[in-house]
């Protein structure tokens, strides 16, 4: 093996001959089943913007106070497992480039172990970013329905360990995920997770959605201040429910490779989907420039907070 090859272990199914996967790709027929080539500058370039923008996003919420809530602390992980995304891809390009000009020569042995490396920070942002993306539901569930009780249920010792437990389940499901990779238990599991949070999330919302609207019909005719904060946490939710349709656009073809590289490893419809790999790792790596532009939108104080981080003007 010559050069990288992004996410190498779930590229193609292990359970499939090279011979078969070819002869299948071939009965499919057609041109679409050759898939698509993708120039490494385009993942450069977007490796490029997407670090850039979440680290102007960790960076705003680390530079204002008013924005040192666990809510903002859960967007700046998300926006650190999206960085994952960027660094592993640029790392993984940079090699790419580089050797496929001549100017640097690896042993094979040693672009396995990077192969792996950068799966593994692939795989645990999945994780990580499924995993935020839920604890912000559950934060913005618990700001609506309990909002009185809010700072002593989401207090900064439980944000931070709940934060620390995301990661650190990240690292060790990533690392188990990389060494039993052929086991189609640990896709199950990964498919499973992700199946999971869509539908927590998915219930959350419309619970949330269902009673806010509810409540603030009821307390508008009485109390004025209450449903202006009632009105701010539902436009919380709101950005959150579009950071998840974003992920789930962005994610769903890969998580769905997933599915049929468990169920049909060599049927040829399934080759050729398998074929369009590199536009799902471009997805992905969308949705990491796409995130960072939500915040700031969506989020007014965060928005001049990152005017005044470009502008310098510490």
């Amino acid at each position: 093996m010559s050069t990288l090859a992004p996410l190498r272990l779930l590229r193609e199914p292990w359970n499939a001959s090279e011979g078969n996967q070819s002869n299948a790709t071939a009965g499919a027929g057609g041109t679409w089943c050759q898939g698509l080539d993708i120039p490494n500058e385009l993942f450069l370039t977007l490796g490029l913007v997407s670090l850039v923008e979440n680290l102007l996003v960790v960076a705003a919420i680390l530079k204002n106070r008013n924005l040192h809530s666990p809510m903002y602390y859960f967007i700046c992980c998300l926006a650190v497992s999206d960085m994952l995304v960027s660094v592993s891809n640029l790392v993984e390009t940079l090699f790419m480039l580089l050797m496929e000009h001549g100017v640097l020569v690896i042993r094979p042995s040693i672009v396995r172990h990077m192969d792996n490396v950068i799966d593994m920070l692939i795989c645990s942002s999945v994780v990580s970013s499924l995993s935020f993306l839920g604890v912000i539901a559950v934060d913005r569930y618990i700001t609506i329905f309990y909002a009185l009780r809010y700072h002593s249920i989401m207090t900064l010792q439980r944000a931070v360990v709940t934060m620390a437990s995301v990661w650190l389940a990240s690292t060790v499901s990533s690392t188990v995920f990389i060494t039993y990779y052929r086991n189609n238990a640990i896709l199950l599991c990964l498919i499973g997770f992700f199946l999971f949070m869509l539908v927590l999330m998915l219930v959350l919302y419309i619970h949330m959605f269902a009673l806010a609207r509810h409540h603030l019909r009821s307390i508008s005719s009485q109390q004025k201040q209450p449903t202006v904060y009632r009105s701010s946490s539902l436009k919380g939710a709101v950005t959150l429910t579009i950071l998840l349709g974003v992920f789930f656009i962005c994610w769903g073809p890969f998580f769905f490779h997933l599915i049929l590289i468990v169920t049909c490893p060599t049927n040829p419809f399934c080759t050729c989907f398998f074929s369009y790999f590199n536009l799902f790792l471009i997805l992905i790596i969308c949705n990491s420039v796409v995130d960072p532009l939500i915040y700031a939108f969506r989020s007014q104080e965060l928005w001049r907070t990152l005017r005044e981080v470009v502008l310098c003007s510490w």
